[in-house]
């Protein structure tokens, strides 16, 4: 069966979701391939994503995206789960296989490293050292990536010590575990900040850091996207730093989600990104 006699059907589930961006860009690049079919949001409460889930195949889904906060207990509903959803501990992407079975992935590593490479060409996760704020599953997406894509020093951030020693554990990697209350000092020699938390996203009080030390050629980035310029970034901005901030991320996790459900390799262009910038 090809795509012009099937109607597709793919969406995201969380818990709110109606905020999420993500239909608006697969619905773009549904229009962009001429396909028909559609992207739904799923709001699914915590206590009902397995049979949302296990619904999938019967409702004729290709497979959806899992955000907040069902990523890491989708793990253990699926199938099959590959070797990075295990590494990070979540899952980000469900694919509904020819058997009606359910596969899951993370694609938090590929958008954000890809999103990185994308705004700042230059990159280099050898750089020098990276400080990582937060242990949450966020930050075992970047870490997971960073670590992947070379890194050979990770500072990790957490109020929290024991679940980023968690962390480090599961992932490897060259990860140093640092104590909330010497994260400014962190920031001493660093090529690059990363914050991986909540905080600074609409709603959230901004993340507490002073960027005193923060070299001023260090690269800021920030996953959240909304709103698109953090406290962070723009105290970043002001100092001289080049700051990311989390719309890569959330556009390039498009491309291997596609290529699992539709056997399309679309292309993340400035176009895609205006529309969905627009949306803000």
């Amino acid at each position: 069966m090809t795509h012009s006699d099937k109607f597709l059907l793919a969406g995201v589930m969380g818990w709110p979701v109606m905020h999420s961006r993500s239909p608006a860009l697969h619905g773009y690049l549904l229009r962009q391939h001429n396909l028909n079919g559609a992207y739904v949001p799923l709001e699914i409460a915590p206590d009902r994503l397995e049979a949302a889930l296990r619904a999938l195949p019967a409702l004729g889904f290709a497979g959806c995206n899992v955000t907040i906060p069902h990523k890491e207990k989708a793990v253990a509903i699926v199938d099959r789960v590959d070797a990075a959803a295990k590494a990070i501990g979540a899952v980000s992407c469900v694919i509904v296989e020819d058997d009606e079975t359910l596969s899951g992935t993370n694609n938090d590593h590929y958008g954000f490293i890809e999103g990185i490479a994308e705004a700042a060409p230059d990159w280099q996760a050898d750089a020098g050292p990276i400080v990582v704020i937060g242990a949450g599953g966020g930050a075992r997406g970047v870490v997971y990536g960073l670590v992947r894509r070379g890194a050979d020093e990770i500072r990790l951030v957490n109020r929290t010590v024991e679940r980023a020693e968690t962390l480090k554990q599961d992932i490897g990697g060259p990860i140093t575990v640092v104590p909330w209350d010497d994260r400014h000092a962190a920031l001493a020699g660093a090529a690059m900040l990363v914050n991986t938390t909540s905080q600074g996203m609409v709603g959230n009080p901004p993340l507490d850091i002073d960027l005193a030390n923060l070299p001023k050629d260090a690269l800021v980035s920030d996953i959240v996207y909304i709103p698109p310029e953090t406290p962070l970034l723009a105290a970043a901005r002001q100092r001289g730093n080049r700051t990311v901030n989390g719309l890569g991320m959330l556009l390039h996790q498009a491309r291997p989600a596609w290529r699992s459900w539709f056997g399309i390799d679309p292309e993340i262009t400035p176009a895609l990104r205006a529309a969905i910038e627009a949306t803000f």
